[in-house]
């Protein structure tokens, strides 16, 4: 079986009333299907694409797949829009951290050309578009953390789940739980260190939350990177504690403890990321 690949994944579900019709009915009817598809799936559909010749940077037509959960009696759907999320990370292949011939061999610059001129134009119809999921190659963004608490973690062993044999290491909140820390957490950073990155990606995910319902749930989920990190480090990782731990330092005025936090974290996960280049 394909694994998943080496990705995080921040998604947001939304309650079936925030969609209009006839999405709506979509999902609805959707939603009873048996044999839902998972994560696996997409996978493969992803890497149907990556493989055709000549390599396909978005598929033809946007997906009419979602993740689907219930949160208290309520049905959430996570549309993919894999299209629109395939346009959007054709835009992050400066940040990969490979040499430009590469780049260039998976994903050739007429193809990129191509497809960059493709989604202009569907922007240009679509300007309000908006994916449901984010996603992070070889790590989790420590902005991310910021939306959750300690006790909303949930890890599985990779006993427990028999279904594919690996770990699993997840965080789910409402969507005002996420909001509310996001507005703590750009309070302490704004008071101590505004200049600080950390401001303007905190600001980036607090935008992108306010574009849903407000009875959504949002989760974290470490995707693939339950593959390339073991089961001891998975069942030890309490990174949302942390992050919370180093915010309440900032807005303490504990500027020494809050970087040590900050440091210990972002090194940690920067050895995982390092292990793409492993041989």
């Amino acid at each position: 079986m394909a694994k998943v690949p080496y990705a995080a994944y921040l998604r947001v579900y939304e309650p079936l009333a925030a969609f209009p019709e006839p999405e709506r009915g979509h999902w609805a009817e959707y939603a009873r299907r048996p044999g839902l598809p998972g994560l696996q799936d997409e996978l493969r559909t992803a890497l149907g694409a990556v493989v055709a010749t000549p390599p396909r940077v978005a598929p033809a037509r946007e997906s009419a797949d979602a993740f689907v959960t219930w949160l208290d009696g309520v049905l959430c759907v996570c549309p993919w829009r894999t299209r629109l999320r395939s346009w959007q990370a054709m835009g992050e292949v400066g940040q990969w951290l490979m040499p430009q011939s590469v780049v260039d061999s998976a994903l050739p610059p007429g193809v990129r050309e191509r497809a960059s001129d493709d989604y202009t134009r569907w922007r240009e119809r679509n300007p309000d578009a908006r994916p449901w999921i984010r996603s992070a190659l070889w790590h989790v963004p420590v902005r991310w953390f910021v939306l959750f608490a300690d006790d909303e973690r949930e890890f599985r062993e990779a006993e427990r789940q028999p279904a594919d044999g690996a770990s699993r290491m997840r965080y789910r909140t409402p969507m005002a739980q996420a909001r509310r820390r996001v507005a703590r957490g750009l309070r302490a950073l704004k008071e101590t260190m505004p200049e600080g990155p950390m401001v303007g990606a905190l600001t980036d995910v607090g935008r992108w939350l306010e574009e849903f319902h407000p009875r959504s749930l949002v989760e974290l989920d470490y995707g693939g990177l339950v593959y390339t990190i073991s089961e001891d480090q998975l069942a030890a990782d309490h990174s949302a504690a942390e992050v919370a731990e180093g915010l309440s330092a900032l807005a303490a005025g504990d500027l020494e403890r809050a970087q040590g936090i900050y440091e210990g974290l972002t090194d940690r996960w920067m050895a995982v990321r390092e292990r793409q280049f492993a041989n």
